[in-house]
């Protein structure tokens, strides 16, 4: 399966789109993960845990996307974009879940 940001895949036109997709995936990020990423925000560097959540989601997202577009018949997702967000848990836990939401039009390719 074809996935790529462009609305055109060059020498394979779309025949047909078969619609908007989208995959979301929500990844809790433990408070031992907040704790060290607060100290790496005071001292600076980069936050391997974070990271390795944001790759996690991005991946099982994508994944989500790309069993859509198999059910539909499709042979390419167009016009992928990729949003990420952080939400603030309530409750007494305050930590944070990292929200990772992909979209792109199932197409079916000439």
């Amino acid at each position: 399966m074809i996935v790529t940001t462009t609305s055109l895949i060059e020498g394979r036109p779309v025949s047909q789109y078969l619609g908007v997709i989208a995959g979301e995936a929500v990844m809790g990020a433990n408070i031992f993960k907040d704790i060290f990423a607060g100290v790496r925000n005071i001292i600076g560097g980069r936050s391997g845990a974070y990271e390795k959540e944001l790759e996690s989601a991005r991946e099982a997202a994508f994944e989500d996307i790309r069993a859509k577009a198999a059910e539909m018949g499709a042979d390419a997702i167009v016009g992928v974009d990729i949003d990420y967000e952080v939400i603030s848990a309530t409750g007494g836990g305050g930590g944070s879940m990292l929200l990772v939401s992909v979209s792109g039009t199932a197409a079916k390719l000439s």
